[in-house]
């Protein structure tokens, strides 16, 4: 079994989204989340494979045409929103659950990704975003004749 190499961006992207989440539940918990649109909506899954990074975000009931994905420098931005049915308002529920409004989703990618070949797919509710790894080029073993 060959050796992997630690990759402390990965450690990066991991404590990055632990921070955005825990400082979007507290906002939302002590009152400051009222007006903002500070949320993490929709929920997301990311990882890798051998070949790509994969983004999963969950958006049941939304329209594709009011959602945009961006992929710009090394930032992956994930756009949107959800809207009301019109022939319902918020005083005729008895309880109102499910995030509406508009949402934005922001992630960071290594260099070693290819911008230019994303691909995304929506199935069953589901949005897959497909990024390309770049293909690194084989490190060579030199021999080298020591006097």
């Amino acid at each position: 079994m060959a050796p992997s190499r630690w990759d402390p961006y990965k450690d990066l992207l991991f404590l990055q989204e632990r921070m955005s989440r825990v400082f979007d539940e507290a906002l939302m918990q002590y009152g400051g989340g009222e007006g903002l649109s500070v949320c993490t909506f929709p929920p997301m899954d990311i990882y890798e494979t051998d070949k790509n990074i994969i983004l999963k975000a969950e958006l049941p009931g939304i329209d594709l045409s009011d959602v945009s994905i961006e992929v710009k420098e090394n930032v992956v931005t994930l756009r949107g929103e959800r809207r009301m049915k019109k022939n319902l308002c918020e005083e005729n529920f008895h309880r109102m659950e499910r995030f509406y409004g508009t949402f934005e989703r922001v992630f960071s990618l290594p260099n070693s990704v290819d911008r230019s070949s994303v691909r995304a797919a929506l199935t069953d509710g589901v949005l897959r975003i497909s990024i390309p790894k770049m293909v690194e080029p084989e490190s060579r073993r030199i021999k080298i004749k020591i006097d």
